[in-house]
């Protein structure tokens, strides 16, 4: 028999990162704010603003933080209501909520986007939008932007799992007033943990960077789009020193050197990755028991991972599928029916109105995820499909007919 591939191990991290790394420890130049200029984060967030861009970036200790920190930048009241999806990890409305705000919470559909029409009927009681592209599947952002600029109604990106997608060939996270990525370690580029914020709008990087951990005057090593300080950057930095509060948020140079030397991976993983997931979902579509949600046709994904429904099981069915797989050595994932699930809304219990969506917790009782790394070869993902469709035979063999 075959092993199944290790899954949870990232791809290895270039060399070029232990390098700076023992640059930084001869140096003992850990903090971003030590050296006069060029630091490494400062790097960093100069190098992806180009990759993505944007005008600004502001790289922070995760994306939560990013999150937090865009919510509190565009200024919002105390309990000013934020729309999310109703499918999120729970960083999302844990961000929310130390933000001071409520989050609302709207239905995702069996294709893990929002629901445009739940979406809709609640815009009107919010003053905020995130909208998170869960596991890296957009949502109509043709549509969000519409209604949100109609109304004037600020959006958020939570890009951790889409570094890398486009959407009418542009990048996700760049859609929104600001848009939001992970480092974590099950993300495209990993650095354990790690996050950064993008954004056009000088006013809320302003705003971000002095909450972020920019006392006194550090924010004078934040740089524009030009590698120096824009008219409009010192004018916005102006109008807030010393009127924010501090959180230190901030990222270490250990953080961006690990991060710099990924980002030229970056496209062959976006490739490398789409190829695995295409392939692997193809494979599983045969399955009259499986579906993999197809993109929206503006969308190019840039997946580590696959997501798909089970058709026309029942629970024991369902748990039947995910232990016969684990049994053979893929852990699969049902969002819904793995107990405490920080992605299953119900378990959001912090929030002080949590709403039911039934369009949604059905979805999740069938909804599937199960990593994929960039790195797997074609055999090795022949192995994984094998077994998730084995697991679906044994789950749902016919019971056997006794003759009287």
């Amino acid at each position: 028999m075959t092993l199944p591939p290790n899954v949870h191990d990232a791809e290895p991290i270039p060399a070029g990162a232990r390098r700076a790394i023992d640059a930084l420890l001869q140096s003992g130049d850990l903090f971003r704010y030590t050296a006069p200029q060029d630091a490494p984060v400062t790097l960093l967030e100069g190098e992806f603003a180009r990759l993505i861009g944007s005008k600004y970036a502001l790289a922070v200790s995760s994306c939560s933080a990013a999150l937090f920190l865009s919510l509190k930048a565009l200024g919002l009241p105390r309990d000013a209501r934020v729309l999310i999806p109703g499918f999120t990890f729970a960083a999302v409305p844990s961000s929310v909520m130390h933000a001071d705000c409520l989050p609302v919470l709207c239905e995702v559909g069996e294709n893990y986007r929002v629901d445009i029409a739940d979406f809709t009927a609640k815009l009107d009681s919010v003053q905020a939008v995130i909208i998170s592209h869960m596991r890296g599947h957009t949502s109509d952002m043709d549509a969000i932007m519409s209604l949100c600029d109609a109304r004037g109604i600020p959006v958020i990106e939570d890009a951790a799992h889409s570094l890398g997608t486009t959407w009418n060939g542009r990048n996700i996270g760049t859609i929104g007033r600001a848009g939001c990525f992970s480092f974590q370690s099950y993300k495209m580029i990993n650095a354990g943990e790690g996050g950064i914020l993008i954004t056009d709008d000088a006013d809320l990087v302003a705003r971000a960077v002095i909450m972020s951990g920019a006392y006194e005057h550090n924010w004078q090593k934040h740089k524009g789009p030009d590698g120096d300080n824009s008219a409009e950057l010192e004018q916005a930095f102006a109008r807030w020193q010393n009127r924010l509060p501090l959180y230190n948020l901030r990222m270490s140079n250990l953080s961006a050197a690990v991060i710099r030397p990924q980002l030229p991976e970056l496209a062959r993983r976006v490739r490398d990755g789409l190829r695995n997931h295409d392939y692997v979902a193809d494979r599983l579509n045969g399955s009259p028991f499986i579906d993999v949600p197809p993109p929206l046709p503006p969308e190019r994904r840039a997946p580590d991972s696959i997501q798909f429904n089970l058709i026309g099981m029942s629970d024991a069915e369902t748990d039947a599928f995910a232990a016969a797989a684990e049994a053979r050595g893929v852990k699969v994932q049902v969002f819904g029916q793995s107990q405490d699930n920080a992605r299953a809304f119900w378990n959001w219990r912090f929030i002080p109105v949590l709403p039911e969506l039934p369009a949604t917790r059905a979805m999740l009782m069938r909804a599937c995820d199960v990593r994929l790394p960039v790195r797997l070869s074609r055999d090795e993902l022949n192995v994984i499909a094998d077994i998730l469709l084995a697991a679906v035979g044994e789950a749902m063999q016919p019971v056997p007919a006794f003759g009287t």
